[in-house]
């Protein structure tokens, strides 16, 4: 299996023990810290770059112990880090802010993504007469889960389209199998799906229609107005960043590689070194979803100058929580760790 399964025993610990020590935990017998990471979503191409550094040996050669953990979704990602159970989330950085706005630091430190990369389809069965997103008014639409970036995104574009929020019915359908199941099965008349199951989905049903995709540059321009939009990252605690920055700098480090590797490499190439578990049974389909993916995937792990504000202002115009609650967007996100020589920290706030 390409996940580590954490024992059930674990999730008990006390958060009070949590709070009292967040360092990396290290396994009997060995000096590796061992680095708990919880990921949005299971087998998306917007999170491969937390695998493929494993599968690349990256992990390894930083000097770290790193456990994978997939969860339905974004949001409850998050929850396994603020309850103890994670140190470091694979998830979208609009969570930092959101987190921001009710007191609590949570600080991105290596950008994956600088678009989103999820595409908002129709069900096949709807294709015909879902044409718009105007058209979403009194319709069911797939999210991954409740509180997730796919759900704000959903709640942006019915603002930017005039629709009224409440007009519209959201469904948590998670994502791969799932979510594939939900779309082609007409639960939902439309949904947010990451590739590579929007590509499974595609083949199988070249009629569906799509309402945004959010792969590229040219599809994040025409939904948001924006040039970019930065997306996937890894994120933990302030805390837990500044009682292991040396862990955090090279779990930074294995990451960067990983960008650089990818971009240095054919989608063929790239997913022989995926594994099965995660790319499927097609390897012809996974290499077409690469292909139209990825331009989405960071090249050098940098937060743009502008991608907080650009973030932040997408929020507010959404999320009243964001909008009236005055928030200082450096603390957020650090690019220190991700430069060469590793200057810099993340200050005690």
């Amino acid at each position: 299996m390409r996940l580590r399964v954490v024992a059930r025993v674990a999730a008990l610990v006390s958060l009070a023990f949590v709070a009292a020590a967040p360092a990396c935990t290290r396994k009997p017998g060995t000096a590796s810290p061992t680095i708990r990471i919880a990921i949005g979503g299971p087998n998306q191409l917007v999170y491969l770059p937390t695998t493929l550094a494993r599968e690349l040996g990256f992990y390894n050669d930083e000097g770290l112990e790193v456990e994978l953990d997939d969860f339905q979704g974004g949001s409850k990602a998050l929850q396994s880090l603020l309850g103890g159970t994670s140190d470091v989330v694979s998830g979208f950085y609009d969570h930092t802010i959101q987190m921001a706005a009710d007191g609590r630091e949570l600080v991105a430190f290596v950008m994956m993504l600088r678009f989103p990369g999820l595409v908002l389809v129709t069900s096949p069965q709807k294709a015909a007469e879902l044409t718009t997103i105007d058209g979403l008014r009194g319709r069911m639409v797939g999210v991954t889960s409740a509180g997730s970036s796919s759900q704000m995104f959903l709640t942006y574009l019915l603002h930017r389209h005039k629709v009224p929020v409440d007009a519209v019915s959201v469904t948590a359908i998670g994502s791969a199998a799932t979510a594939i199941a939900a779309v082609e099965h007409g639960k939902v008349d439309a949904a947010w799906m990451a590739d590579p199951s929007f590509t499974f989905v595609q083949h199988r049903n070249p009629t569906i229609r799509v309402l945004a995709d959010l792969r590229d540059g040219a599809g994040v321009q025409e939904a948001f107005g924006a040039a970019a939009y930065p997306s996937a990252v890894l994120y933990a605690k302030g805390e837990w960043i500044r009682a292991n920055r040396d862990s955090a700098r090279r779990l930074s480090r294995a990451i960067v590689r990983t960008l650089e590797w990818m971009h240095g490499h054919s989608a063929e190439e790239v997913m022989a070194k995926t594994p099965k578990s995660f790319r499927g049974e097609d390897d012809a389909m996974f290499v077409d979803a690469l292909k139209a993916s990825m331009a989405m995937f960071s090249p050098d792990g940098l937060m743009p100058a502008d991608g907080a504000t650009l973030v932040h202002a997408l929020l507010a115009e959404s999320m009243e929580k964001v909008r009236s609650t005055p928030i200082d967007l450096a603390k957020t996100f650090t690019n220190e760790l991700v430069r060469s020589d590793g200057t810099g920290d993340v200050r005690s706030r």
